[in-house]
């Protein structure tokens, strides 16, 4: 008597399931094969970080996985998996690597639906004495290549198409609130980094944007971006959305022309955010102080926190000036093979629960 999958979709080692997706499988293969080409000749060396990490990030609505360590003395140590290998990486920068990529699987939790997963696979990759925008340029290089080693000329997601082999939109975030929203974003915020409320408020209130009397800034931030930004940006050719305001970008260091903005940019393409890279901050004072922000915002809207990494805000002092990029390289994947959903390219996604 055979018996039904316990998911809603039919459980992914079934062989029917598996040639159906084995395409997309053999795409992720080659694809990030062509990958670790690209990186190697240009001198990159690539690096495996360790899972285990005593905090696993500290942006305020990241949710990591925990677990406990059992010391040889039989003490129980809390430690997390890593939501992103790049404490460690930028340890590494401290040590005196230069170039570095980095394949890592991370975990977050609170998260599952088409284009998350719980866990999944982030290609983060460093250039010590390199300014961010190079970043811009070798992303462009990977669309590409993912798209020639995938055999399309075009992604295509939910209605929308991006030419991968087009030179992407650089769009400052001010300029796509003003012209998706229409709203003046940085009329909000004082050249010191703080943010006025009620003056971006009363800007979603004449832009018919719904809005809650108790939303800060961030949440007015937030709800324009996902609901008015983000649908139109890799429309036609990817979109890098440049230089966010500085309260949202906790690991970068501000604009040489502008402190109200800083050296961030994310990647886009058929309303997918693909990467999210900086021009990193290395000041640890200024870094622990952000941390310490985030940690209080964690702690105000989900009742707890995670630890500081002190060994990582020591690194900061010896760390030179860098620049690094996270890119969801599943994601990339899934728009490179024509997949629709994230768990379609993953060998072995996690079982999927209720």
């Amino acid at each position: 008597m055979s018996h039904a999958p316990s998911s809603s979709r039919a459980s992914w080692w079934r062989p029917d399931v598996h040639a159906d997706r084995r395409p997309f499988l053999i795409a992720r293969s080659r694809i990030q094969a062509a990958f670790r080409t690209f990186f190697a000749e240009r001198d990159f060396l690539e690096v495996d970080t360790a899972t285990l990490q005593v905090s696993p990030g500290n942006e305020a609505h990241l949710h990591a996985f925990s677990t406990t360590a059992m010391t040889t003395d039989g003490r129980a140590l809390p430690l997390y998996l890593h939501t992103s290998p790049e404490f460690a990486c930028k340890k590494l920068l401290a040590a005196g690597e230069r170039r570095i990529a980095c394949f890592a699987h991370v975990y977050r939790n609170r998260e599952r639906g088409p284009l998350h997963h719980p866990e999944f696979t982030m290609l983060e990759w460093y250039r010590a004495g390199e300014d961010y925008t190079q970043l811009m340029d070798d992303c462009a290089a990977l669309l590409a290549l993912a798209a020639d080693t995938a055999g399309t000329r075009q992604f295509a997601y939910r209605g929308m198409t991006c030419d991968p082999f087009a030179e992407p939109e650089r769009l400052s975030v001010a300029e796509a609130f003003q012209r998706l929203a229409g709203i003046d974003l940085l009329a909000s915020v004082e050249p010191d980094g703080t943010t006025d409320r009620n003056h971006l408020a009363d800007q979603l209130t004449r832009a018919g944007i719904r809005h809650a009397p108790d939303d800060t800034w961030t949440d007015l931030y937030s709800r324009v971006l996902v609901e008015k930004v983000e649908p139109g940006l890799g429309q036609d050719r990817a979109t890098i959305l440049d230089r966010y305001p500085i309260c949202e970008a906790a690991l970068a260091r501000p604009a040489a022309d502008d402190p109200r903005v800083a050296e961030r940019f994310e990647l886009y393409a058929c309303g997918v955010e693909l990467a999210n890279a900086f021009g990193e901050l290395t000041d640890p004072v200024e870094q622990r102080a952000r941390f310490t922000a985030e940690m209080a915002e964690k702690q105000r809207v989900y009742g707890e926190t995670y630890p500081l990494d002190e060994d990582f805000l020591a690194a900061l002092a010896l760390m030179p000036q860098a620049s690094g990029i996270a890119l969801g390289f599943d994601r990339l994947v899934m728009l490179a093979a024509g997949a629709t959903r994230i768990d379609q390219v993953m060998w072995t996604p996690v079982a999927e629960w209720e």
